[in-house]
């Protein structure tokens, strides 16, 4: 199964200690037949988290090119359309849920795709909940 992933979860690749047997199984999907679609800013919140981790010393350079070879690997897809929604019904969920723009884009990208979507993010998942997207993982930890 598919499924549309932001970066909280991805960021549990990194992180160990936020990583859930819930969301390595996740990881573990990608390698296989299964893909990952993203909005198309996905990459930039990803490299933000990189240069904010290094910047606090958490991780090094090195790390981070490790984690980003991991990154190139795995069957992610970068969705082309997320821009021509921006504007309408990204900025309507937006409005609704009282979401940021990018995590209102995963969303729009989940419902119009018919995808799950695989966030920690609790009122993301709740916005989801609400418009009938199944989330993953299905629990998160508190």
């Amino acid at each position: 199964m598919n499924f549309v992933l932001d970066c909280s979860v991805t960021m549990t690749w990194l992180f160990e200690h936020d990583a859930t047997d819930e969301t390595d199984e996740l990881l573990g999907k990608l390698a296989g037949p299964e893909k990952a679609l993203v909005a198309q800013h996905w990459v930039l919140e990803v490299a933000n988290v990189l240069l904010s981790v290094e910047r606090f010393k958490k991780k090094t350079p090195a790390e981070t090119a490790l984690f980003l070879n991991l990154l190139s690997k795995l069957a992610i897809e970068s969705d082309v359309q997320t821009e021509q929604h921006a504007t309408t019904t990204t900025l309507a969920l937006g409005r609704k849920h009282q979401l940021s723009s990018y995590d209102a884009a995963y969303l729009e990208l989940a419902m119009r795709l018919g995808l799950p979507l695989a966030t920690l993010d609790k009122q993301l998942r709740k916005a989801a909940q609400a418009e009938g997207v199944a989330v993953l993982p299905t629990k998160i930890p508190r």
